[in-house]
């Protein structure tokens, strides 16, 4: 089964964007592990806002990706795209997951990622925190209700002071496994 990993940028006060939603205070001096975790991957889970910016700012460098947008308004998208409704949003996942292939990338947004965390589909999240307070702005979690346990499994420290943390979800106990054993 494929991996989806949660990789993005962080504020050291958890916020993804700032308040009138730019990202300009992302580090893009150095490579911060980016090339080996795409040559490992060959799939992005986004949401519509991530979907739309990337084309906007940078189409060419995600041209060759499969990408799935999760939507319920967008109706039409570009290149190797497929668009994933709410309705239709655990039975895709597991479909997709469940193919040959390389990891899944989970790029955003913040609703995006508590969906995922709350119905347990991350594998790990790869967190990138960026040395600065933005003190405003889109938080990473929102609307999650329950305790998410992780375990470290790594990190590293780049010399801009941006520290990557590599976390593993715990799987949640469901009391209805019980039934089929």
């Amino acid at each position: 089964m494929r991996k989806i990993i949660l990789n993005l940028a962080v504020s050291l006060d958890g916020y993804i964007e700032g308040p009138n939603g730019e990202y300009d205070w992302c580090f893009a001096d150095q490579d911060y592990g980016m090339t080996a975790f795409l040559g490992g991957t060959d799939a992005i889970f986004l949401g519509r806002k991530s979907y739309e910016m990337l084309m906007r700012d940078s189409p060419e460098v995600f041209a060759a990706i499969k990408m799935y947008v999760f939507s319920n308004t967008l109706t039409k998208v570009e290149g190797n795209t497929e668009i994933i409704t709410e309705a239709d949003f655990k039975t895709r996942i597991e479909e997709i997951r469940h193919q040959p292939g390389a990891n899944i990338w989970l790029f955003g947004g913040a609703e995006l990622v508590s969906a995922f965390i709350t119905h347990n589909m991350i594998n790990e999240l790869l967190i990138s925190v960026h040395p600065v307070i933005l003190g405003a702005g889109k938080p990473l979690f929102t609307n999650i209700k329950e305790r998410t346990e992780l375990t470290l499994i790594d990190s590293e420290q780049f010399s801009s002071g941006l520290v990557q943390l590599k976390y593993a979800l715990k799987p949640k106990f469901d009391m209805g496994m019980l039934d089929n054993l």
